[in-house]
């Protein structure tokens, strides 16, 4: 089912959780285990992120240093397949736009669609570890907006090969994500809330927010959209603090703002145990606001924390 399809049909707020690929080098048990103690909740549909190869300077025999291409978290496609067959349950893999050509792109939602994948979440991914930058494969996108006009085109039949006819129109369900406290590379949150609207007029079915602390602010980001005639589902994206380092980490990475209650509770926090504890809390609370404010998902950001967000849900349902 889509994402758009579980939304019509609830009956309550929904939960879905987001994932990350193993480490290359380890097997789908890991998922398994990450996910087994959270699909107690049933969750409508679970999100696989996706990952672009990095640059690594690697030394020679000779002592050069070669410099080569490692992808260390491959297998989002194989993945998604994975969880519906184990968990019978909705994957949503991420599709970015950094590391892949248009051709790439489009093998990969042909397997998609053979899979009988029919959700996708498009983004513009981020620049590699080692890079100030974000820099597009030659032969890619260089924005989510054009990652997400050849989606659309796909569902429409349309194929990179102009002499291609009568290809079959894909069915995929396509999500984008929002900033409730703008993206860092917009001027302005205006500018930012354009393009949003310009990729939900393009055929965007639902907006899924990057983190946020502060429900305000999101709540001020649904009000923006609606004002503007964006009337698509809005999810709002959950991720609990766990550590100390996390109130630098986070702000500096992500672009998001910590309430000020929140950094002084966690700045009395003398151990990283105490500071999960208070971020638990914090994201139960978060959790409970959302839940009332009617919001269709509650998407929570796993990622290595499933015990953490288990606590949380556990308080809610």
């Amino acid at each position: 089912m889509k994402v758009t399809e579980h939304i019509a049909q609830a009956k309550d707020t929904l939960i879905s959780f987001e994932i990350l690929p193993p480490l290359k080098g380890k097997s789908i048990e890991s998922i398994y285990d990450h996910l087994d103690p959270l699909m107690d909740f049933k969750p409508a549909y679970i999100n696989v992120t996706y990952h672009r190869s990095e640059h690594m300077f690697k030394k020679k025999a000779d002592g050069a240093f070669e410099k080569v291409e490692i992808r260390k978290r491959p297998g989002t496609v194989g993945i998604c397949a994975a969880i519906m067959n184990h968990y019978t349950v909705d994957a949503v893999p991420h599709l970015i736009c950094g590391g892949f050509s248009r051709e790439e792109t489009e093998n990969a939602l042909i397997d998609l669609a053979f899979l009988g994948i029919d959700n996708v979440l498009v983004l513009r991914g981020d620049a590699p570890k080692n890079e100030t930058f974000f820099e597009p494969d030659p032969h890619g996108h260089a924005y989510a907006s054009e990652l997400l006009d050849q989606v659309v085109h796909m569902n429409n039949g349309v194929y990179l090969e102009d002499d291609l006819q009568g290809g079959v129109k894909t069915n995929f369900c396509i999500g984008v994500a929002g900033y409730p406290e703008k993206h860092f590379e917009a001027p302005n949150m205006q500018t930012d809330m354009g393009y949003l609207k310009k990729k939900v007029e393009m055929g965007a079915d639902y907006i899924v927010t990057q983190m946020f602390f502060d429900n305000q602010k999101f709540f001020d980001f649904v009000a923006k959209c609606r004002e503007m005639g964006i009337t698509v589902p809005i999810i709002p994206g959950l991720k609990p603090l766990t550590s100390k380092k996390q109130m630098n980490i986070l702000p500096r990475i992500f672009h998001v703002d910590l309430p000020t209650e929140l950094s002084s509770e966690i700045m009395r926090c003398k151990t990283d145990k105490e500071v999960e504890q208070v971020g638990t809390e914090w994201l139960i609370n978060q959790s409970r606001e959302l839940k009332a404010f009617g919001v269709p998902v509650l998407h929570y950001y796993t990622l290595g924390k499933p015990q953490v967000v288990r606590k949380a849900v556990e308080a809610i349902i």
